[in-house]
């Protein structure tokens, strides 16, 4: 049985990488999307994973597909449309590394996934299922991101929830908290940034947010990134939070993914009974993934970026 399963966009992030002889910015082809770079964080720890998605009939798309292969990630569930091309995201560095993004994707194939297409043996075949709010902010991805995580929830599966809140791909803020709050109902471990709390519920103080999100989101576990300053994280009503480690930072790109996948490589031996896990396992579980966030963030790119098991072994040593 695998560990995890995912559901969600699979794209290509173009990725600066210097200037042209004529003094033009020049962009890397990377693999990208936040459920994929999920996957591939457990992957090369040593874990295993299923990616269901749609990308386009073109070179993108196979390109993508091959990137799941060779990370170790079963791409069975991967569809191709051919009739919308494979999603484009333009990434834009600050000095400091942070990014924000460009999106082509009017219609992207990832928006294109039906729950008919969606192979429930791959949900029911993992321990876990993880998905996010990018594949949410249109139909028909809408419906089978939501009903997938449903049928994984009926299946007693562990979910995992990351909003990833993304404001230029949805019609309104109004509509993209609404969609937003609805995948909670779903989740076990809810991992969100400092910003998006802030959107959520309307707190700027950690705990105040944590507490007012307690309201609307039942599951256990509560993550909450912030950036170079660590995680702020909470289960059954308690909290703390723990620092990042000191690296070279050159591309914050699918950092937080790298955090998230850390983190569920690190308790899936609970997975399918999380009820059992301690805090103290917890704290353990977050300073692991602060690591393999730290080390994503030194090499260019999401995917490629991802570290082995012995990389964080080092850095946490």
């Amino acid at each position: 049985m695998l560990d995890l399963a995912a559901i969600g966009e699979l794209l290509i992030d173009f990725t600066p990488s210097g200037k042209s002889d004529q003094g033009n910015p020049l962009f890397e082809c990377n693999p990208g999307g936040a459920p994929a770079n999920v996957l591939a964080a457990i992957t090369r720890l040593g874990g295993t994973g299923a990616f269901i998605g749609k990308v386009g009939s073109d070179t993108f798309g196979s390109f993508l597909s091959d990137t799941l292969k060779n990370n170790g990630i079963d791409d069975k569930g991967l569809m191709f449309d051919t009739k919308v091309n494979t999603t484009l995201a333009f990434v834009h560095l600050s000095e400091t590394g942070d990014r924000s993004f460009s999106f082509y994707r009017d219609p992207g194939a990832d928006m294109m996934l039906s729950f008919e297409d969606v192979d429930k043996d791959i949900i029911k075949n993992a321990k876990a299922f993880h998905f996010g709010s990018v594949s949410m902010t249109h139909e028909p991805s809408r419906t089978a991101t939501l009903e997938s995580a449903s049928c994984a929830r009926a299946m007693g599966k562990t979910i995992s929830y990351d909003p990833n809140l993304r404001p230029a791909l949805w019609n309104s803020l109004e509509e993209a908290k609404e969609v937003i709050l609805k995948g909670m109902e779903f989740a076990d471990i809810l991992k969100i940034s400092e910003e998006e709390l802030t959107f959520l519920t309307g707190e700027t103080d950690l705990e105040k947010g944590a507490d007012r999100l307690a309201d609307l989101y039942n599951g256990r576990i509560l993550l909450v990134t912030l950036g170079p300053d660590g995680c702020f994280f909470g289960m059954d009503g308690r909290y703390d939070r723990l620092p990042t480690y000191d690296v070279k930072t050159i591309d914050t790109t699918g950092a937080g993914d790298a955090f998230l996948g850390g983190f569920l490589f690190k308790i899936r031996p609970y997975f399918g009974r999380l009820q059992e896990l301690t805090f103290e396992e917890l704290h353990d579980a977050v300073d692991f993934a602060n690591a393999v966030g730290s080390l994503a963030t030194t090499r260019k790119g999401a995917i490629p970026a991802m570290p082995r098991l012995e990389e964080v072994m080092a850095l946490i040593k």
